[in-house]
């Protein structure tokens, strides 16, 4: 929120990134920026993808300046979190009036843990 109230709309991604992170190490939250992660095609690594910020090694963060977030920005957001496992991702458009307009949360939910069921297993009645 700060970033988006100090800079507003329109400007370019990468100078959010750069806001984004002043900000992170401002408050002593760990990240790591244009994290290179190798994509893994059915065994063999192909190259490297580049994700913008990754917080506290749990978190993918991805920036964009655009008009409209489309549904193939957040299947993006979802393939990043695939390949590296991750669990929770983050996309924000600060092309937007208000930011709270430009937040989409995405999961994957094959990265979170299954939870145990809160149902006993059934027992079958033997004969005596």
């Amino acid at each position: 929120m700060e970033v988006h109230t100090h800079l507003g709309p329109g400007l370019l991604e990468s100078l959010y990134e750069d806001a984004l992170c002043v900000e992170l190490a401002s408050i002593g939250i760990p990240f790591e920026r244009q994290v290179e992660t190798v994509v893994d095609y059915k065994g063999v690594p192909l190259r490297s993808q580049r994700l913008d910020v990754v917080v506290d090694r749990q978190i993918i963060v991805e920036l964009k300046s655009v008009e409209r977030v489309h549904e193939v920005h957040k299947a993006q957001l979802l393939s990043y979190l695939r390949m590296s496992k991750l669990p929770l991702g983050l996309l924000i458009n600060f092309n937007t009036q208000h930011l709270r307009d430009g937040l989409n949360r995405v999961i994957n939910e094959r990265a979170l843990p299954t939870p145990p069921s809160p149902l006993r297993p059934l027992r079958s009645k033997l004969p005596s």
